[in-house]
């Protein structure tokens, strides 16, 4: 929390003033009072238990306290929902995508799960997307038009190797194209600890581990010199199944298994250590999904990561609103306690 009129908070500095006031005068009436030889008479005179004479003077101390904090203008950073997140998604299509541990293969898994998750961001939502495997591309630049989304999803194909770290770098060079405060990656920036987190985030779906090009980490440190949160999601078994894909699924032209609907057995191992540290490097999240319905459930909690935004509200009408409370509270101890009072004059 913090105070947007700190200065005056000083006007607190009369709280203590007062109490030394109040103790000097009740100090002076003490020496001043009479001497009488009956207890009784000096309880009857006190006219009750000394918390019920204590109250209205701390309540009327809260009161004077919150009025001061809420004239200091208090402030307090919430996340709220966003709606200018810019989101690149990076899909691996690597040969071992054609898997069958997932049914009927990873691929198509993978392909359905990122049309839902196109279709579920709200309208006006920027989104970018990113195939790699043996290298990495820019396939649909960041746009609000999920039609043309959904059809580059629908068309994905396979190809051999895993470019993860490259991945990483044309998502970055994606968001520095719509996003001026983003640099690219050939510019160099250094890294810092307090870098503020950009409007704009990275989901990376890889089923292997990186075999060429960039260093995923190298790659990582971009990211984060940047503020761009990267969140990666660990897709697949560690079992060895058939690898099928249908003519639709290849990429015969850049090195795939040419039109042929079986390339072996899958089952290619998930490097889950690079992808945590990749996600902590640039405050994302690692997340591990199994099946088709783990990836939806990971896809569909995404955007309660990413998705928001942090703003200063103000909290003097609440501290306002406790001090009159306690101002009340003063005036109703005393209504009450005004017999005992009454019979003291």
């Amino acid at each position: 929390m913090t105070f947007a009129a700190p200065a005056m908070a000083l006007i607190g500095l009369a709280i203590p003033l007062l109490l030394a006031a109040v103790w000097l005068a009740a100090r002076r009436r003490r020496r001043a009072v009479v001497k009488v030889s009956s207890a009784g008479l000096v309880r009857a005179a006190l006219g009750g238990p000394s918390w019920r004479r204590r109250v209205p003077a701390a309540l009327l101390v809260l009161a004077l306290a919150l009025a001061t904090v809420a004239a200091a203008r208090p402030q307090a950073s919430v996340a709220v929902p966003g709606n200018g997140t810019r989101i690149v998604f990076a899909v691996d299509v690597s040969s071992s995508m054609c898997t069958t541990d997932v049914a009927p293969n990873r691929l198509v898994a993978a392909q359905a799960a990122a049309s839902k998750f196109i279709d579920d961001q709200p309208s006006g939502s920027t989104i970018g997307l990113v195939t790699f495997a043996g290298t990495a591309g820019l396939l649909v630049p960041p746009t609000t038009d999920k039609s043309v989304l959904r059809e580059a999803v629908a068309g994905l194909t396979t190809s051999r190797g895993t470019a993860i770290g490259q991945a990483i770098l044309v998502a970055l060079d994606a968001i520095a194209e719509v996003d001026g405060s983003v640099a690219p990656t050939g510019v160099d920036v250094p890294a810092g600890k307090d870098v503020p987190l950009a409007a704009d985030a990275i989901v990376l779906l890889t089923d292997g581990a990186n075999s060429q090009g960039a260093d995923p980490l190298t790659a990582a440190g971009q990211a984060a010199a940047r503020g761009v949160p990267v969140f990666t999601i660990g897709f697949g078994t560690q079992e060895s199944a058939p690898s099928v894909c249908d003519p639709s699924q290849v990429n015969s032209g850049r090195g795939g298994f040419g039109n042929d609907r079986s390339g072996g057995r899958g089952g290619q191992s998930i490097d889950e250590d690079v992808l945590q540290q990749v996600a902590d490097l640039t405050k994302g999240k690692y997340f591990r999904a199994e099946n088709a319905d783990q990836l939806q459930s990971v896809l569909a909690d995404l955007p309660a990561d990413f998705a928001t935004v942090h703003e200063w509200v103000e909290l003097a009408g609440w501290f306002a609103a406790a001090a009159l409370l306690a101002a009340v509270g003063v005036a109703l101890a005393l209504w009450l306690d005004r017999p005992r009072l009454a019979g003291q004059t």
